[in-house]
């Protein structure tokens, strides 16, 4: 899973980005479109917790990788390199400037929902550009020859530009399976799912400040409010289901003043720190969460001596088909998967108990692998 960094200047999404990854520092980018790409562990304490039972040898997280990019603009979006890196990623972490400091220059006010409008119009410019010459090439092809494939991609993408001229990103567009498929390989970049990252200033009551902050700045329903335009669609409870699931958005808060002292903290200290702000989990664990829920995807376990690992699949996956995501000579030559809920294991106290109790599983291959599953992979190779 890669996700792509991006926001104004000096909302604070490079900082975020080194916290992410643990990366050092680096020197001022000799471009400003470079790109500097890194991986980040994915906190999980279910993890934590069978890795507590087995005592492994090896104790394997899921990871994400994380691209960041110079300031985004309409000028950077012209450049190939800089938006082919947007091109590649899955998702995009969009930070917001949401605090107050008047030694970090802003343009005007600090409006979180003003700066989400400015970058949403810039992707959805660069789109329609990339749209208007696709359709002049399908228009031209379709005159020499008639084509069922080229007339379904000619209908698809005049409807993304209408979508697009109503200063709607593509990611709200209605779409089938196939269209979908189709729309694929331009990469479009606003119908990339988003995360909203509000990073919020320093307070005594920061747990509160996080808790509020996706209300307080109106980005409870952000699809809800059709940012390139300012004027409100119908609410949440009036859209129909398939609109609602076209979202593809989500926000979040973090304060990343905060997260920079965290990083620099052993796990204890840590823990003690958040505890004096009321909060349970840092900015960057809610922050990978989001993301996951975002991109549909959740994690299953292995569990033993040797290791326990998370593995990152889509959500609805078959358990054959997870069983590829180990090794594809597992899905080649499956029998059953032996499963467990996470908790239910630790209640249990080894796998052994769970057995004797009946409640450790035999799953066939169109078993549906739900989040947090313990899985032990049978299989014939």
């Amino acid at each position: 899973m890669k996700t792509g960094i991006i926001g104004l200047p000096q909302v604070g999404k490079t900082s975020l980005f080194r916290i992410l990854t643990r990366a050092h520092p680096s020197p001022a980018r000799a471009n400003p479109r470079e790109a500097h790409v890194g991986v980040a562990k994915v906190p999980d304490d279910r993890l934590d917790r069978l890795a507590a039972l087995y005592n492994p040898e090896k104790l394997t997280h899921a990871s994400v990788e994380y691209v960041d990019v110079g300031a985004i603009g309409q000028e950077a979006l012209k450049e190939s390199g800089y938006i082919g890196h947007l091109r590649n990623v899955d998702a995009l972490a969009h930070v917001v400037r949401a605090f107050e400091d008047d030694s970090i220059p802003h343009a005007g006010p600090i409006e979180p929902l003003r700066d989400i409008k400015n970058v949403e119009f810039d992707l959805m410019v660069s789109d329609l550009g990339q749209i208007e010459k696709r359709l002049e090439r399908v228009e031209k092809d379709l005159k020499k020859m008639r084509s069922a494939d080229l007339e379904k991609e000619f209908e698809l993408l005049k409807r993304g530009k209408a979508q697009i001229e109503a200063e709607r990103p593509l990611r709200e567009m209605e779409m089938t399976p196939e269209d979908k498929k189709r729309f694929r390989g331009f990469m479009f970049l606003s119908e990339k799912p988003i995360l909203y990252v509000l990073n919020i200033g320093e307070s005594t009551e920061l747990g509160k400040e996080l808790e509020n902050a996706v209300v307080k700045y109106g980005l409870v329903d952000i699809s809800a409010t059709h940012v390139g335009t300012g004027v409100h669609a119908r609410p949440a409870e009036q859209r129909s289901a398939a609109q609602q699931a076209n979202r593809n958005t989500a926000a979040t808060a973090i304060c990343g003043k905060v997260e920079a002292e965290l990083a620099e903290m052993s796990d204890a200290d840590a823990a003690e720190f958040l505890a004096s702000y009321g909060l349970s989990e840092s900015g960057l664990a809610r922050l990978i969460r989001k993301t996951y829920e975002l991109l549909g995807l959740v994690s299953f376990f292995t569990a033993g001596e040797d290791e326990c690992r998370a593995w990152t699949i889509p959500v609805n996956t078959r358990a054959v088909q997870a069983a590829g995501a180990i090794h594809s000579d597992l899905e080649k030559h499956f029998i059953r998967a032996e499963t467990i809920r996470w908790d239910h294991l630790l209640e249990a106290g080894s796998e052994a108990n769970a057995r004797a109790k009946g409640i450790l599983r035999l799953e066939g291959k169109d078993y549906i692998v739900q989040d947090g599953d313990v899985m032990h992979i049978r299989h014939s190779g």
